[in-house]
């Protein structure tokens, strides 16, 4: 059996990855990776635990990270000739046809840029696997507009759309703005107009209505900057257009979603280009996006972990850690308010949950998923080169070395002090409709955000899929895809007309109420099918109270968490406790417990293989129902977690005195042990 052990399960153990290019590359370096019979990992060399005394990672080890993945880019590179083009994962990622491989090299030649360039900026030598860094991207931009060149890419047709041209030749423009004294300067003025006109002829046109338009936005930018006569009219435009995302609470919507992207994408290109353009040309719009970039450090750090662990949530999680670059850019505000020693705790955290991870790398590359290759995980647009979008991230090495981001001392921020252990946080943003909660007795952050878009005829079935379906998102719990046989976690499924399991995707966000997160849902193949729902966050764990009303028999599941088998077993118990039954699965780090108040008929632990991004082996625990046709039931259920090992208590699972249901099923009526009441409606 094949294992992924999360760093978000708790296991910080050196791990190991397969070098399957370890004889021909020999690249790693000793200073800041181990090897051991051919496997290899990162290693943080001479760690600080005075400034950094949670992670030891230094601005150094951010470099030292840096060029761990680029030299694994650059196992594949023994002459400048060579394009970054990596082993295709397999699955739906791309390159399908041969038409897709020169915008495929050009994805690894623009993304592995991400850490070259903050590394050129300091040292403009570097050379690895004898190769210099510095020679071999600027042989690969003069390709770009070589047509003899396999790697040439053709203008933009008159009549093209937008495509993913546009969003590498935007990733360039990042670069170009950063080091141009190594990619931009040496070129002669006719390589300059050639390369001008090539990606001007993407920037001057469509593009997708999210944050795409800051593709367009930095190539026109790069070049106006340079002297070239640019659209402005469009520019301005889409800089209008990209502020008209913004929600609030420090979140962008990225047309439809809410994501990773639509907070770290916008605020980070909105951020850049501020410093890096915006400032000097269009001081009006810079100042808005950074008012809106203000807003970041209220919301987006209590996201993660107490370790810094980010949650596996809605598309391009193959980008991973590049989710935290607002936290260095946080260094070009000079906020008194921010907790710096906080948000690189936070950073180097998720940096760490994946750099240590034995499943990341495959082929000297990151893989296509979240710890390791999941495809439920990996959207079409993605080839093996996009994973180092994740390289964003080293972007904030540009933030100067005395900047506050990288001199405070590393610190837990409110999970030291402020968050008591017996207590439950949680945060709401009303820009966004978002609930962020925190959980201090494990350590773990958890996310309820909008999902409404159907899976019938979409052009982007992803958007409905788990990736943003699911009740919640937690990081000590990575979400489990469905199954075609009804096993699930965190979300209801229903059995439909077809006789197959649907899960919920049509959401609709009611109220957020005295610590209660209410939700109404239908099933989309029949909205006859409606849900009314109740999120109500425990210090350890949910109480959930659900009404369901169908208009046939339907079959209904529902599951908690999933728990991946990393230690070689995941243990079962069956409890009743004051008439109530109790299922309890452990996997050595975690417990999970499902209560069943009322409502259900059954519960099951199912197991599952292939559906989850830790383990290839997990275990769910399930309730089910019947809901008759033409009537309501009232599903209220505890889903509860402690650590492995940790004892629980009968007012764990049943932690009130009384329970009652009135008004046609639409009251619910809870006694508290302390004997408060607390009353719910729903309709």
């Amino acid at each position: 059996m094949k294992y992924k052990i999360s760093i978000a399960a708790g296991l910080f153990f050196c791990f190991l990855r397969v070098s399957v290019n370890a004889q021909k590359s020999n690249v790693h370096s000793p200073a800041f990776s181990t090897a051991t019979n051919g496997k290899v990992v990162f290693k943080i060399a001479n760690p600080d635990y005075k400034l950094s005394p949670h992670t030891g990672m230094t601005r150094q080890h951010w470099k030292d990270a840096a060029q761990y993945l680029l030299e694994g880019a650059f196992s594949y590179i023994h002459s400048l000739d060579d394009p970054m083009k990596f082993p295709k994962q397999p699955g739906k990622s791309y390159p399908r046809t041969e038409s897709q491989v020169p915008t495929e090299k050009l994805e690894g030649v623009c993304r592995t840029l991400f850490m070259a360039a903050p590394l050129l900026k300091e040292n403009p030598l570097l050379e690895i696997n004898h190769i210099k860094v510095a020679d071999y991207y600027l042989h690969q931009i003069r390709n770009l507009i070589d047509s003899s060149n396999p790697s040439f890419i053709k203008h933009r047709a008159p009549n093209g759309g937008p495509s993913q041209n546009l969003v590498e030749f935007g990733a360039l423009s990042f670069s170009l703005f950063n080091v141009p004294e190594i990619l931009w300067d040496p070129l002669t003025q006719k390589e300059k107009d050639a390369l001008a006109a090539t990606m001007i002829s993407y920037g001057d046109g469509p593009t997708v209505p999210s944050n795409w338009k800051f593709f367009n936005i930095f190539v026109l930018s790069f070049f106006k900057d340079k002297g070239y006569p640019v659209n402005e009219k469009l520019l301005e435009e889409y800089l209008q257009k990209s502020l008209d995302h913004y929600r609030g609470d420090g979140w962008y919507n990225d047309n439809p979603a809410f994501d990773y992207y639509s907070m770290w994408a916008f605020q980070m290109y909105g951020e850049m280009w501020s410093e890096v353009f915006g400032k000097k040309y269009y001081p009006q719009y810079a100042a808005k996006f950074q008012a809106n970039f203000s807003e970041v450090k209220n919301s987006y750090p209590y996201m993660f972990s107490r370790n810094g662990e980010m949650i596996m949530w809605g598309r391009s999680m193959t980008y991973r850690f590049g989710s935290v670059i607002p936290f260095p850019l946080m260094g070009y505000e000079k906020d008194a308010a921010v907790n710096f020693g906080w948000m690189r705790r936070i950073s180097s955290g998720a940096m760490l949950q994946f750099l240590k991870n034995p499943e990341f790398i495959k082929d000297e590359v990151p893989t296509l998923g979240f710890y390791g290759a999941f495809e439920p995980a990996v959207q079409s647009y993605s080839c093996r080169g996009s994973a180092f979008w994740m390289g964003k991230a080293f972007l904030g090495l540009f933030v100067p070395a005395d900047n506050p981001f990288w001199t405070a001392v590393e610190n837990e921020g409110p999970w030291k002090k402020e968050f008591e252990k017996n207590k439950v946080y949680n945060k709401y943003l009303p820009g966004p409709q978002m609930l962020i909660t925190d959980y201090p007795g494990i350590g773990a952050s958890e996310l309820r955000a909008w999902c409404k878009v159907k899976a019938i005829g979409a052009g982007e079935p992803f958007r409905s899929s788990e990736n943003y379906n699911r009740l919640s998102y937690n990081s000590a719990f990575p979400w489990q895809a469905d199954s075609s046989n009804g096993t699930v976690a965190m979300a209801y499924v229903l059995k439909n007309k077809k006789n197959e399991w649907e899960p919920l995707r049509l959401y609709d966000f009611k109220k957020f109420e005295d610590g209660v997160f209410y939700r109404d849902a239908v099933l989309e193949t029949n909205p006859n099918i409606q849900l009314n729902l109740i999120d109500i966050p425990l210090p350890n764990g949910i109480l959930r109270i659900d009404k369901i009303t169908a208009d046939t028999a339907t079959e209904v599941r529902l599951g908690h968490y999933a728990l991946p088998n990393v230690k070689g077993f995941i243990k079962e118990q069956k409890k009743i406790v004051n008439g109530y039954n109790v299922r309890i699965i452990d996997n050595g780090v975690y417990q999970l417990a499902m209560v069943s108040i009322a409502g259900w008929k059954h519960m099951e632990v199912l197991s599952a293989k292939g559906l989850h991004p830790v383990s290839d082996e997990s275990k769910v625990i399930n309730a089910t129902d019947v809901i008759a046709a033409g009537t309501s039931d009232i599903c209220i259920t505890l889903m509860l977690w402690k650590k492995s090992g940790e004892k629980w208590s009968s007012s764990d699972f049943v932690p009130f005195k009384k329970i009652s249901i009135t008004g046609q099923k639409s009251v619910v009526e809870l006694q508290m042990q302390d004997g408060k009441k607390k009353l719910f409606k729903l309709n």
